[in-house]
């Protein structure tokens, strides 16, 4: 499990985004990238980085699913993924 302040800060950093999701791009159309080097750094959606929803574990995410390649494994043997079930050949 990520700490709980990570997810918090990921969280913020994703409602910074979409705040200024607008301004960024009227400003990036405008040519003006004095004025775009200004807004927050945060409000760069480079900055944010695939969780996963359950444990807040950053890598092995499954983008299609939202969740990490552990959780998805777990929850694919249990049956809880509709459509998923284990290969056997």
């Amino acid at each position: 499990m990520a700490k709980e302040s990570i997810k918090a800060r990921e969280q913020k950093r994703t409602e910074m985004v979409e705040k200024y999701a607008s301004r960024r791009k009227a400003l990036k159309e405008a040519g003006d990238y004095i004025a775009l080097q200004k807004l927050p750094k945060n409000a760069s959606p480079v900055r944010l980085h695939n969780r996963c929803k359950l444990t807040g574990r950053p890598k092995g995410y499954m983008r299609l699913f939202g969740i990490s390649r552990i959780n998805f494994r777990e929850m694919a043997n249990k049956g809880l993924i509709p459509g998923v079930k284990k290969a056997s050949w």
